[in-house]
């Protein structure tokens, strides 16, 4: 297995407004996308875009917020109120064949692979087993821009 590109930083917030204000007017963010529901996760993200090189999309920042009171991002919120650093997403090629090359390693793979923000499959791996970091592994999305 190899991993990919970055293709993603998770920052939860305890407001997608606030933050998107933040990244638009602190740090000149000039391509927020619009804010969207994905209830199977329990959240609402935004997605905001840093250049690349050459005119390539760079790594995006996906912005999370509770999505009402069962949002797995609650328990993160109330040990960090101001949001923070949530997660880093890393691309594969395929899914499944990363799936067991975590598992054979003998990694905590959190749960099955499950349709992400991106609209491809994800599955995230438990920080103990990633140098303390919350890791969400996705597949490479097809079409534009990959």
């Amino acid at each position: 297995m190899k991993l990919g590109r970055l293709n993603h930083i998770g920052i939860a917030t305890p407001s997608i407004a606030a933050s998107i204000a933040y990244y638009r007017d602190v740090m000149g963010a000039t391509h927020i996308h619009e804010p969207f529901d994905l209830p199977a996760q329990g959240v609402k993200v935004c997605f905001v875009d840093t250049p690349g090189e050459n005119g390539t999309a760079g790594t995006q920042i996906e912005l999370i917020e509770p999505l009402g009171e069962a949002s797995p991002i609650h328990g993160f919120l109330a040990k960090n109120p101001a949001g923070g650093q949530h997660h880093m997403c890393y691309e594969v090629p395929d899914i499944h064949a990363a799936k067991a090359w975590f598992e054979a390693k003998g990694t905590k793979v959190l749960g099955e692979p499950r349709i992400g923000a991106h609209g491809t499959l994800i599955f995230f791996v438990h920080p103990k087993d990633m140098n303390g970091v919350l890791t969400e592994i996705m597949e490479t999305p097809k079409g534009a821009g990959h």
